[in-house]
């Protein structure tokens, strides 16, 4: 079984529900379950007839849009590989990843092609195809197809053939490729839908591409954002909002920041969203102010934490109303940050930590030993049919994996603990950890406390001059919480708490602190 035949059972079970809304630009573009079903032959099709066959691959720079999954759903049809990196990376980038795995065809808007006159390995792709306008010595997508044809049947696929394979930045070294396989994606589905509630008939708006295939793959219409979602933290509110209630949505899956922007433009106007039903946040550290934030948002919805990563998602999930008093106490002693009980297909387990060191093959026996009891910190390690068990490769596989009896196991490089009621609590980065005069201490922890500040938007903890110093984000004068904020963090001893307007982020989910960059700023 793989996503693409699940899909072909959703267009026979509910052929006239509909599949995707596609309202960027202004042009609303709505195909049915059985209308994507013919539009992923036909495409299937024409690829084929442009030389892509199983085994090839595509490297794609289309974002979130119906071409986007009709031409993803083709390549799974043919047995092909989507190939995903991040062109912002560069041409040495580009260069590196296409020599790791070559792509056949370049499927991408006119900009991608653009980028052709910097990138030979780019230039060097035998098809090319152009989406949504024109560029040199490029087919336009879907020019000549014979629209609803005999479509040949899909080729057979085995659980453990690639499906699409992303590729990290690389900024550490030489990028590392997650692939993921036509069994993984079908477990991660498995995983994510009972994990987030999906089910058939609903209307979500998806601003994630995982997790519009296990929409697509369960029934659920997902709305398109007419936003740019490469940057969530910028994106108006005002118009989301809007097409919120035009597409009558029902649940929205999001990072933090996106949902930021939503709460802004609420708090502005007091609008509120009552026709939500359900929300879930990952991506990055989700506080239990923003959930609460936005269940004032969404008076109706149930509201949903999610932890995962790329090569674990989902891990464990969290609704607001299983937080009660002792867990915020908790939080605001320096505990951590609560990510809720684990998703029943993972196994969660907290080593002693040892991250940078490898940990190879393990027996039984010395895994016991290195397994840490209910409330001690440690390292968050997990397995489980949606966990990616290696990379293309093996790069990045001694710093992330290891066995135990032969089971591959996947080191987040997250730390945390699990309490007595198998809840898993975030403590942050294992390599942020700071080991000095005064003992250990997860910057994570700080950072959480901070962030029960209302004046406080941002926190960071990192070590400068061998001292401990706190970084917060706020619009207020140090003066009016400075001393409250000290007093709340004792425990941790820190030297120096510094007020800025801005604490830098990561680009792609514009809301985890991006610590080289803060570092600089701190040290200039």
């Amino acid at each position: 079984m793989s996503i693409g035949e699940i899909l072909s059972e959703q267009a026979r079970a509910r052929p006239e529900a509909v599949a995707i809304v596609d309202a960027r630009g202004g042009r609303i573009r709505s195909l049915t379950f059985a209308e994507l079903e013919r539009e992923v032959a036909d495409a299937a099709e024409w690829l084929r007839g442009l030389g892509l066959k199983k085994g090839g691959a595509a490297l794609v720079f289309v974002p979130m849009s119906a071409d986007l999954y009709v031409a993803l759903l083709a390549m799974f049809r043919l047995g092909a590989v989507a190939l995903f990196l991040d062109p912002s990376a560069g041409r040495e980038h580009l260069e590196q990843c296409c020599a790791r795995w070559a792509p056949d065809a370049l499927i991408g808007l006119p900009r991608a092609h653009g980028l052709r006159v910097v990138s030979a390995a780019l230039r060097r792709i035998p098809i090319k195809i152009v989406v949504g306008g024109w560029a040199p010595f490029a087919r336009r997508w879907m020019d000549g197809a014979a629209r609803d044809g005999a479509a040949t049947a899909p080729v057979p696929l085995s659980d453990d053939e690639p499906a699409l394979v992303t590729f990290t930045s690389g900024s550490t070294g030489v990028p590392k490729a997650a692939v993921r396989t036509h069994g993984f994606l079908v477990a991660q589905h498995r995983a994510l839908a009972p994990s987030i509630a999906l089910e058939a008939g609903e209307v979500d708006l998806a601003t994630l591409p995982v997790f519009t295939l296990a929409n697509l793959a369960s029934g659920v219409t997902t709305v398109i954002p007419d936003v740019d979602l490469r940057r969530p933290g910028a994106v108006d509110g005002g118009r989301v909002c809007a097409q919120i209630e035009r597409c009558h949505v029902t649940r929205i899956t999001a990072s933090p920041a996106f949902f930021e922007r939503l709460i802004a433009h609420g708090r502005a106007t007091g609008m509120t969203l009552p026709a939500l039903r359900k929300l879930h946040t990952g991506g990055a550290p989700v506080f239990p102010r923003l959930l609460d934030v936005l269940r004032a948002l969404a008076p109706n919805a149930r509201v949903v934490a999610v932890y995962g990563s790329t090569e674990a998602e989902p891990i464990a999930h969290l609704a607001t109303e299983e937080i009660d008093a002792d867990d915020h106490a908790a939080m605001q002693s320096g505990r951590g940050l609560l990510a809720g009980l684990p998703v029943a297909e993972v196994r969660v387990r907290i080593l002693r930590d040892r991250w940078g060191t490898p940990r190879g093959k393990l027996n039984a026996e010395e895994f016991l030993r290195e397994a840490m009891p209910a409330g001690e910190a440690g390292e968050i390690v997990v397995a489980g049919a949606h966990v990616l068990e290696g990379y293309l490769g093996g790069v990045g596989d001694e710093e992330t994996k290891f066995s135990v009896a032969g089971e591959t196991w996947h080191r987040t490089g997250d730390a945390g603990l699990c309490d007595d009621r198998g809840r898993l609590w975030l403590l942050g980065r294992c390599a942020a950890k700071i080991d000095d005069a005064r003992g250990g201490l997860y910057p994570f922890t700080v950072e959480c406390v901070a962030m029960t500040f209302p004046e406080v938007r941002r926190a960071a903890v990192l070590e400068h001059d061998a001292k401990r110093l706190l970084v917060v984000e706020s619009a207020e004068a140090a003066h009016t919480f400075g001393e409250r904020l000290r007093q709340a963090t004792a425990w941790a001893r820190i030297d120096d708490v510094r007020v800025v307007p801005r604490l830098p982020v990561d680009k792609r989910h514009n809301a985890k602190i991006d610590y080289p960059a803060l570092r600089r700023m701190v040290a200039g």
